[in-house]
């Protein structure tokens, strides 16, 4: 056995001696219901960010503070200096959680942690209070042997877009500096394939109106002649794919295809696809969830079924969100977006459009030193190597990040799998896969110290 074979080995068995408490601590965090939403009880967040900061104190780490800028939400700061000539590596994750919705479509109520089949569900079990306990469980599994100076940064408003992250930044931004930044608030490949996150995509969205009268009119009277918002709204939408359901907005970007492609049936079992639904785009299903721009609309407001009338609708609007390839400007995006929606205007209708959130798409190095060192970890924590993969998903602070550290590497690491459905129903995270992201962390950690 080689002396990294027996390193490995040996942390193995801390982490799996360590686990048990550590999923205990994770249950706990899911009792919190910390949803960061304005119209939800904030005092539910603060308590969060108390747990947060009691395990990093528990974790070893003395020099823990609770802390925010202006109306922001709790976040947690936790540094260990480094020794002497060592690296500083920043781990990232964020203790808030979405709103649980419906809890009738939750089969175990979404608060209250449940395992089933080696899998634990409950909100935030994954996204990302699972990233919460990899942090912690590294450092409890490396206690004294931690040789690398390490920051520990627990947000409190990722899952309303980080409104005070630049902000939050530049406030700490001495304290926050690191060499490393590992963000664990991604996904890995399958169970039993962990996975190297070197790509997300970008977002911007908007709210599109569509006016075609000063007031409703009685249908009978004068249908026919003059057609509907609604109707409208909806032919304005559909000038946004082509037949074949690939973007159709000149100006939106393709990056690469990946290296890597998903089985179709394997997708369609992840995603919940109903029979006889044809997947829209072309090319492979990697690029159109990772590499190329993808527009959904997500708010339509026109009169509700059960309150309508017999009138023809003025006006109608949508809320469009667009995912941008990475190498996309965001601001770029939104002009080729606008441009098109005004040019299309369907019958003369008046179109407004009104700009919302914008957020920078993310390409990592795939060969830097620490990313290679992350590789030797995963490797050694699952016994097989990682997969490079991309993410529909917009994480836009890790741009921020970026230009507030441009010297920084940064890994983004996974915590979920294609079946954590994160921010949705049913939510849950593999309790075997979460000891492989604590043991590889706990080895990456380790490695760092040497570089």
């Amino acid at each position: 056995m080689t002396t990294d074979d027996s390193r490995t080995a040996e942390l193995r068995t801390r982490t799996s001696a360590a686990f048990p408490a550590l999923r205990a601590d994770l249950e706990d965090l899911v009792r919190i219901p910390s949803v960061s939403n304005a119209e939800f009880d904030q005092a539910h967040v603060a308590a969060s960010a108390q747990a947060v900061a009691d395990l990093l104190r528990g974790a070893g780490i003395d020099d823990v503070q609770i802390t925010r800028v202006g109306t922001g939400r709790p976040a947690v700061i936790a540094r260990r200096p480094a020794p002497a000539g060592a690296p500083t590596v920043l781990l990232y994750a964020h203790h808030d959680v979405q709103p649980p919705g419906d809890d009738a479509h939750w089969h175990t109520p979404p608060f209250e942690p449940t395992e089933r089949d080696g899998r634990l569900y409950g909100r935030g079990a994954a996204d990302d209070k699972a990233g919460v306990i990899a942090h912690v469980g590294a450092l409890r599994v490396l206690a004294q042997d931690l040789a690398v100076g390490v920051t520990v940064f627990v947000e409190g408003e990722e899952e309303i877009g980080s409104p005070t992250f630049v902000e939050f930044l530049h406030a700490h931004r001495e304290e926050l500096e690191a060499d490393v930044i590992v963000v664990a608030d991604s996904a890995n490949w399958a169970v039993g394939t962990p996975a190297l996150t070197t790509s997300l995509r970008g977002l911007v969205d908007c709210e599109v109106e569509v006016a075609v009268l000063d007031h409703a009119v009685h249908s009978g009277m004068f249908g026919g002649a003059v057609l509907d918002a609604p109707t409208l709204l909806a032919r304005l939408i559909t000038t946004l794919h082509d037949d074949a359901g690939d973007v159709a907005v000149a100006g939106l970007v393709h990056a690469p295809d990946p290296t890597v492609d998903y089985d179709e049936a394997a997708f369609r079992a992840d995603a919940g696809v109903l029979d006889g639904v044809r997947l829209a785009g072309t090319g492979p299903l990697t690029a159109r969830l990772w590499t190329r721009p993808a527009i959904g609309v997500i708010g339509f407001d026109a009169p509700r079924v059960a309150s309508a009338s017999n009138t023809i609708t003025p006006r109608a609007t949508a809320k469009l969100s667009v995912r941008l390839a990475p190498g996309q400007d965001p601001a770029a995006a939104m002009d080729a977006l606008r441009a098109h929606l005004l040019e299309h205007a369907p019958f003369g209708a008046q179109v407004t459009v009104r700009d919302g959130e914008a957020g920078k798409p993310f390409l990592a190095p795939a060969d830097s030193p620490a990313m290679q060192t992350a590789r030797w970890a995963f490797a050694q924590s699952w016994g097989t190597e990682p997969v490079d993969i991309g993410i529909g998903g917009s994480i836009p602070f890790i741009a921020d990040l970026l230009d507030v550290y441009p010297s920084a590497s940064i890994l983004v690491t996974g915590v979920e799998d294609p079946d954590s459905r994160a921010h949705g129903a049913d939510e849950s995270v593999h309790l075997a896969e979460l000891e492989k992201v604590v043991l590889a962390e706990a080895l990456l950690l380790e490695r760092l110290a040497g570089s």
